[in-house]
């Protein structure tokens, strides 16, 4: 201890004849800030930007070995078998042009990220299964900047799963929505890429005029075609099932309803429940009408006065609810995950069904590991491309990262 402080003495003798010696070799100016830097680092709770790590090395192996953990589980996934298009189907465009251009496409945008990894995997084979084209479905999945699995990766383990499949993928920066976010019911509502549906309208392709937005909970049990040729009115920019029995008002909290101004917001429109978990939307009039911007200024007003409590779901009701193209219930059997809080087992809606949606809490892939699984989960299971974890692990294979595409969001597009 006595050497050590004998060196910091030392040291800061040092410094000091340094800091009187400084008026004589630079500019006055230039002397005052290099002087407050210096002494800003000595004095540490005024140093800026100083940030330090414990870097022990058992940490560094205990971080290294979880991370090669995960990245070798990520690649339990068999491969799917090869989808192709049958009689009919429409015949791509120039092979020369923009991929995502080809008028003869169906959109998708999906997220893809680590947490929800396996139900996205088994929502593109579901659609790839039961289309009739399934090579004129083009994917479009957004993908989080800091996701603990790199962006890069996330698209190697696509294409080494769907070989053939068209897909783009994009990266959202959380940091262009996380100050707008407010707290919600439950912590996985908060989460920045619930978001990344509102921006699809800048990350797409200008080309690119309409999407079927999908959750990663879902399968599709019928062709996605016919979700895609639905009709939508001149006024409608979204389309989705509707659910006017739904008490509408349990989705704002009092203070929303109590406040004049807020709530004669739905004064002249007959404002029904959609889940934005799978919708379709116009791209073109959503630029146009800068449908983003709209919805960002109620979570602007959110943060300042609390409206609602559950995440992003009510800022799209608020702009959208009363003005939405009424698509048949069957393209969204929803809730299947149980409440937001609880997940508990639920049945199926009275009805036909094309598509399953495990919206709530309770997820399949979950609740079937753990052995608690719910009846309709056993619906989801024959897509689940997922092996069993007592498959023989194998390294992670150097696929070729040239044959797939992955882009950046631009934060000065907004």
């Amino acid at each position: 201890p006595t050497l050590k402080m004998h060196t910091l003495f030392s040291s800061f003798t040092h410094l000091l004849k340094f800091l009187f010696l400084l008026p004589t070799m630079l500019p006055l100016r230039l002397t005052v800030v290099v002087s407050s830097l210096l002494l800003s680092c000595i004095f540490q709770p005024f140093c800026l930007g100083i940030r330090s790590f414990p870097t022990t090395t058992a940490s560094t192996a205990t971080t290294t070995t979880t991370t090669t953990t995960t990245t070798k589980n990520l690649f339990h996934f068999s491969e799917a078998p090869e989808y192709r298009n049958g009689a009919g189907c429409p015949v791509p465009g120039n092979k020369n042009s923009i991929p995502s251009c080809d008028p003869s496409l169906v959109h998708i945008a999906m997220t893809l990220d680590s947490g929800y990894l396996r139900g996205s995997i088994a929502a593109v084979h579901s659609v790839l299964r039961h289309s009739s084209c399934p090579e004129n479905v083009f994917f479009h999945f957004i993908s989080a900047e800091f996701d603990p699995v790199s962006p890069r990766l996330l698209t190697r383990l696509v294409r080494s799963i769907f070989p053939s499949l068209n897909f783009k993928v994009y990266i959202f920066r959380e940091d262009t929505v996380i100050n707008l976010i407010s707290s919600s019911i439950r912590l996985a509502l908060e989460n920045p890429l619930n978001y990344a549906r509102n921006y699809l309208g800048d990350m797409l392709d200008s080309c690119v005029e309409r999407v079927i937005y999908l959750d990663s909970d879902i399968v599709v049990v019928d062709d996605i075609f016919k979700l895609w040729s639905v009709k939508m009115g001149e006024s409608k920019v979204i389309g989705a099932p509707e659910y006017c029995h739904a008490n509408f008002t349990k989705y704002f909290t009092d203070e929303f309803w109590v406040d004049p101004l807020l709530s004669r917001v739905f004064g002249t429109r007959k404002a029904c429940y959609f889940n934005t978990g799978v919708m379709v939307m116009d791209m073109v009039k959503w630029r146009e009408g800068n449908y983003r911007k709209r919805i960002e200024n109620w979570m602007e007003l959110q943060k300042k006065k609390r409206i609602y409590e559950l995440g992003s779901l009510p800022p799209f009701l608020l702009v959208f609810a009363g003005n939405v193209e009424a698509i048949d219930h069957r393209w969204n059997q929803h809730g299947l995950g149980g409440d937001n809080l609880n997940g508990v087992c639920r049945s199926l809606h009275p009805g036909p069904v094309s598509l399953l949606h495990w919206s709530g809490k309770g997820k399949p892939w979950v609740r079937l590991d753990e052995k608690k699984a719910c009846p309709l989960d056993s619906l989801w299971e024959p897509y689940d491309l997922y092996k069993p974890r007592n498959y023989k692990d194998q390294e992670v294979q150097p696929w070729s990262f040239s044959s797939s595409i992955l882009v950046g969001y631009a934060h000065d597009l907004l």
